[in-house]
């Protein structure tokens, strides 16, 4: 139980939630906000190159945070060890980015700028992130298109060499550099480079196909980590004078999501569980161009880059009775091009959270079109008629020819002969574990970058931020803020016969015992689907009070089940995916229900939290800054009573305790959004 002083929660939530002392981040500057970063850099102390060879880092991941932030430091010569549970570093999910990277370069001459960028990504996250942390992220994205050329990343280029820029949802400029749409390829490749050149170097060590299940945290601090290895499934204790995580998102909760089958929240809720806050779980980006549902047999989604909204145009038929018609024979004036008449200034180019829901309204009225699945048809089109006629089928090739072909391949249809269809799938997660100005955990030494944590999307990300914000935490953020904590190094040396290892290591193995030992008659997947379908259908697109409520008692009564009658094949010694699905599952559950209590909690409409409780008469989505112009930190209670769902002890939960951080707004004045 927590040494803050707590009282019951009030609200939707009420009964579910206790409330505790509010947290701040204390690490944030004052001052001008042009200058806030520069001087913060310059009052962080410094390591002696000498002593940073005796310090030790663990990097969790090597997506584009956690592989830049790995080879930054080895470059810096700290020890580093990287651990990640794909084959290859070059596996990480980063490499499924298609769309491109956003950067404050004005090549465009289009009136962009540092200002504009930091603008518009806290209007796009609905006024619900930090000031200070986003002018970071707009100041320093210049500096990462430089470091990535210099890497030989292969971005566009126009006719004349210079780099070229696309438009991205929720801006008017065009600031999106590309790599057609292999961009998060392009982009990981280059850190992986770096990343191998440090391995060769000596100061970075990797360890693929390990997967970290325990965070060993030493009087209060953060010391090392408990993995195992997935081939051989050896449990192994390392140690270091700091962790780092960088392990992604958590969107894998919904089952079906546009992520690599692997991605998890293990790494962020074992941490979360040892004390480290959790921020605004319930901020879940739905991405509005994906490969609709074909079936109940599918593990997975494919995205469609954002790019495609450049130049394709969104519609479906004004009449109903036009959805089983070839779109193709449907004339002009029966179609309903619903962003440009509903948001004439944005149209399609409208933020992710807006195209999404009004999709979502299209297909809910009935005008949706494909075939129907569970006889309803979720499906609206992306039509690139105009487009070819314009520029000619070979221009069009040239900038999206690739996700054409991927979506012919998947589809068996032509995209240039016929409209794409699209529909809003779960995609990104703006919350994560809380941080500090310095992307410093509620646990000292415990550092998060990248999606693992919440900094810097608010309520709702922006198209093609997520890959700036990797590269920024990991190359020029975390380098400049993690050696103020290393700066008081050496620190004391910790072995594995230290009290807090050992019952670290013991927990993972109990844990591991405890799956191999249920021997029950349902298989993980079956739980993991039917867990996403709970969670789609009441924390969704759309979430209400009573849906909530009735999410988080069906998740308690699936947890009680899963731990009383799972079934987890073979053995522990071993390659053994189910027992890998198992853990991460098991994890699934416990953040769905805390992401139905924060989105219960929060009786206000913002970004992708949608309440429907709360909109607009034309059916926006309606803030309440008054009342929760504030950053959810949950702060994880054990359930110390006597099980009552059958569980073991260490998987049953307590009230969650929600400590609140107020956002306050010195240079952009909240107000309402429109894209109209």
């Amino acid at each position: 139980m927590t040494d803050h002083q707590t009282r019951p929660g009030s609200g939707d939530a009420e009964g579910y939630f206790l409330e505790g002392t509010p947290v701040a981040d204390t690490k944030a500057p004052a001052g001008p906000i042009a200058e806030r970063w520069t001087k913060h850099q310059f009052d962080n102390r410094l390591v002696n190159p000498a002593n940073r060879r005796k310090l030790s880092v663990i990097v969790v991941g090597t997506g584009l945070a956690g592989g830049a932030a790995a080879a930054t430091m080895g470059e810096q010569g700290y020890e580093v060890k990287s651990f990640f549970y794909q084959d290859s570093p070059r596996r990480a999910h980063s490499i499924a980015a298609q769309g491109g990277i956003n950067a404050a370069k004005n090549y465009k001459g289009d009136g962009d700028s540092v200002y504009r960028l930091f603008y518009d990504t806290v209007k796009g996250g609905d006024y619900r992130s930090r000031e200070s942390n986003v002018y970071r992220l707009a100041e320093v994205s210049a500096n990462i298109i430089d470091q990535c050329v210099a890497q030989g990343v292969p971005f566009a280029r126009e006719y004349g060499g210079l780099l070229d820029n696309r438009s991205f949802g929720g801006v008017q400029v065009s600031r999106t550099f590309y790599a057609r749409g292999q961009t998060g390829q392009q982009l990981l490749i280059g850190a992986y480079q770096a990343l191998e050149r440090q391995v060769a170097a000596g100061t970075v060590t990797t360890y693929s196909r390990h997967e970290m299940l325990e965070l060993i945290v030493v009087d209060g601090t953060a010391r090392g980590i408990i993995a195992r290895d997935l081939v051989t499934g050896e449990i192994e204790t390392h140690l270091a004078d700091v962790v780092v995580l960088a392990s992604g998102g958590y969107g894998n909760v919904f089952f079906l999501s546009t992520n690599a089958m692997g991605s998890n929240v293990t790494a962020s809720w074992r941490a979360h569980r040892k004390g480290a806050y959790m921020a605004n779980p319930c901020y879940t980006q739905i991405h509005p161009t994906c490969i609709p549902v074909s079936g109940s047999h599918q593990s997975k989604l494919t995205l469609m880059s954002e790019s495609l909204r450049n130049d394709g145009r969104i519609w479906v038929p004004k009449n109903a009775a036009d959805c089983d018609k070839d779109p193709r024979e449907i004339p002009e004036e029966d179609r309903d091009y619903y962003l440009e008449r509903i948001y004439p200034s944005f149209g399609n180019l409208v933020p992710r959270d807006i195209a999404s829901r009004q999709a979502k309204n299209m297909c809910d009225e009935g005008r949706g079109v494909g075939p129907e699945v569970e006889g309803v048809r979720r499906g609206v089109y992306l039509d690139f008629a105009d487009a070819i006629q314009r520029m000619g089928r070979p221009a069009v090739e040239a900038k999206y020819g690739n996700l054409f072909d991927m979506y012919a391949r998947i589809t068996g249809e032509d995209p240039y002969e016929t409209p794409m269809r699209i529909y809003p799938a779960v995609h990104y997660v703006m919350g994560g574990l809380w941080v500090d100005y310095d992307l410093q955990s509620s646990i000292k030494g415990l550092f998060v970058a990248g999606e693992a944590n919440f900094s810097d999307h608010g309520a709702n990300r922006l198209g093609a931020s997520a890959l700036m914000q990797g590269l920024a935490d990991g190359y020029f953020v975390l380098p400049n803020t993690i050696r103020d904590y290393l700066a008081d190094g050496p620190f004391e040396k910790i072995d594995e016969s230290h009290p807090a290892v050992a019952e670290a290591r013991r927990s993972v193995e109990e844990r591991i015992n405890r799956f191999l030992s249920i021997n029950g008659t349902r298989s993980v997947d079956s739980y993991h689907r039917e867990l996403g379908n709970i969670m789609w259908e009441f924390c969704g697109m759309e979430r209400t009070e009573d849906g909530l409520k009735k999410a988080i008692d069906l998740i308690r009564t699936l947890r009680a089940d899963f731990w009383n009658n799972v079934k987890v094949l073979g053995a522990a010694d071993t390659l053994n995916q189910s027992l890998e699905r198992a853990g991460r599952v098991a994890d699934f559950m416990e953040l769905g229900e805390l992401m139905c209590i924060d989105a219960l909690n929060r009786r206000e409409s913002c970004g992708g939290h949608f309440r429907a409780e709360s909109q607009t008469e034309d059916g926006e989505a309606l803030r309440h800054d008054d009342e929760y112009a504030y950053v959810a930190a949950w702060e994880f209670v054990p359930d110390t009573s006597e099980s009552a769902d059958g569980g073991p002890a260490d998987a049953r939960m307590g009230m969650p305790i929600l400590h609140k951080e107020d956002l306050v707004y010195e240079f952009v004045e909240m107000k309402q959004r429109s894209y109209k």
